[in-house]
């Protein structure tokens, strides 16, 4: 199976959005190649990735002769090809717990982005930042705050009653906060520790090695 899948990443391993992939080719028990691409040199703008990404983005993933870029259309492919129960799903089972979670995913990629400027992924992965939070940073915390607050139960459980892509995904936006050691509830924290010690997770920093 690593023949027909390869996963296309930054070759820092610092997007976010390249740890989502990675992690539902994981969770989904799949044999998959990694391809390194330097951004820092622009390798990402070649005529060869261009062509297998459409937008020159990362991630990018190819199934034998076909390719998708953008994290959100690569989970949906994955789910549509390799479906549950021979793979384990990474979006909800039921109807509205789906529709949650997309929401969720769509609103943490589309919004939030004075918060992503000042407490970029680099504070996770290379190292925290010594400046405090914009003013609109701290209303776009607020906002990540009450929202996460709303969906995690107190004992700090997976969203949706098992874990999903979205758990990943939320954790890592409430993780941006939690190691820079900007102001987070003690639950949400209890949640960041509980999904970034998820073994997918981990294998993606220990790529980073």
């Amino acid at each position: 199976m690593s023949s027909n899948l390869t996963l296309f990443v930054d070759s820092r391993f610092f997007s976010p959005y390249a740890l989502f992939a990675f992690v539902a080719l994981s969770e989904k028990k799949l044999s998959f190649d990694i391809e390194k691409i330097d951004l820092v040199n622009n390798a990402h703008h070649s005529s060869g990735y261009q062509q297998l990404s459409l937008t020159g983005r990362v991630p990018t993933l190819r199934h034998g002769d076909f390719s998708v870029s953008e994290s959100s259309a690569i989970i949906e492919y994955l789910e549509d090809a390799f479906p549950a129960p021979h793979h384990l799903a990474v979006l909800p089972a039921s109807l509205r717990d789906r529709a949650r979670a997309r929401q969720l995913q769509a609103w943490l990629r589309s919004d939030l982005a004075p918060l992503r400027e000042d407490r970029p992924t680099t504070v996770i992965f290379q190292q925290p930042s010594a400046l405090p939070l914009s003013p609109s940073g701290q209303a776009a915390a607020q906002q990540l705050i009450a929202a996460a607050s709303s969906l995690v139960n107190e004992k700090a459980d997976d969203l949706f009653g098992a874990w999903s892509i979205a758990d990943t995904e939320l954790a890592l936006m409430l993780n941006r906060l939690v190691v820079n050691q900007d102001p987070v509830p003690p639950k949400l924290k209890a949640y960041v520790a509980r999904q970034w010690q998820r073994p997918s997770v981990q294998a993606w920093l220990q790529q980073q090695g």
